[in-house]
């Protein structure tokens, strides 16, 4: 497997370290990822999302579905078994997990319900009024009415100084 040195970009770039560390811990997780549970990620309109996860067997109380710095965690827990149970084929899962996701700046959670088997995560990319863009009015008129506008405002400021 190849390893990939990420240092340079930590000492030459401002503000992409959450990448340069997302993408490290990517590539030293190689082959430890594990697969279980199966989950989807379907694009379900411009800017919503949807995971589902299949956890079958699994109760409403024994997941956990938590959002911190960008990272969504799920978790699930069993409780022990304690009957002596001799299984000849165990082809279900019966094992705790973890599954996390890294969300992108301004992801939100939406909704998350259980149902079948199948866990629903509902995500939706909210982007702040502030970041969308925006139309800037280009005033119009020949350029002796804007230098006169732009005098009479510096005449303006002048003249608050004055007072």
């Amino acid at each position: 497997m190849t390893s990939y040195d990420f240092s340079p970009l930590f000492r030459s770039s401002i503000g992409f370290d959450r990448l340069a560390r997302m993408m490290d811990a990517t590539t030293k997780a190689g082959a430890a990822t594990t697969t279980f549970p199966p989950y989807n990620i379907v694009a379900v309109g411009e800017d919503r999302y949807r995971i589902t996860i299949a956890v079958a067997g699994f109760a409403e109380d024994a997941l956990e579905i938590e959002v911190r710095e960008q990272n969504l965690k799920v978790t699930g827990k069993r409780p022990e078994e304690t009957s002596d149970v001799r299984y000849l084929h165990q082809g279900i899962g019966a094992g705790n997990f973890v599954r996390e996701f890294q969300l992108a700046d301004h992801v939100k959670v939406t909704d998350a319900s259980l149902s079948n088997g199948l866990l629903v995560i509902d995500l939706k990319h909210e982007i702040p009024e502030a970041m969308k863009p925006r139309t800037i009015q280009i005033e119009t008129g020949s350029p002796k009415s804007l230098s006169s506008r732009a005098r009479k405002a510096v005449e303006g400021v002048v003249g608050e100084k004055a007072a």
